[in-house]
């Protein structure tokens, strides 16, 4: 009789623990990402293949529906950098939704070097919090930049 009850207590403890671990590594998940220099500039994002020209200083950085301006840079060959580039955000405490920050069909027309293409962009974040953006290039995702939106001081 004791061998009947211990198989599900064990199996119960079992799916806590796994359930436990699952969501806590996914909070882990939402770090700001690394500041990198490449040509003189510093950059938050994955060095060699994704980020924005982005310093942490205090006029750079983050805040709630105040917008900037900010270069992206994407590290690639042509074939892997071709078709439409849309920027994605999500909150750290909203995972289900994302907002769309911009969309551009075919942005690199103009430019002439095949392992580093510029884009341009203006956007805002609505809440302070931690958010990532994830690049999809034609739907699929090239890469994440997670960021910090800091609360206004008072």
């Amino acid at each position: 009789m004791k061998k009947n009850i211990f198989i599900p207590l064990f199996v119960i403890a079992i799916c806590l623990a796994v359930i436990g671990c699952s969501s806590e590594s996914k909070t882990q998940d939402w770090v700001e990402s690394n500041l990198f220099t490449s040509e003189s500039y510093t950059f938050i994002g994955e060095e060699g293949k994704l980020g924005f020209i982005y310093d942490d200083s205090d006029v750079a950085r983050f805040y709630p529906d105040k917008g900037h301006k900010y270069m992206w840079n994407f590290w690639g060959s042509e074939e892997e950098l071709k078709g439409v580039v849309t920027v994605t955000a999500t909150h750290e405490n909203d995972d289900e939704k994302s907002i769309t920050l911009f969309s551009y069909r075919d942005p690199w027309q103009y430019q002439n070097s095949s392992e580093k293409r510029n884009l341009p962009s203006v956007f805002s974040l609505p809440t302070s919090g931690m958010w990532k953006l994830d690049a999809f290039i034609d739907d699929e995702l090239f890469g994440s930049i997670f960021v910090k939106v800091h609360e206004y001081e008072e």
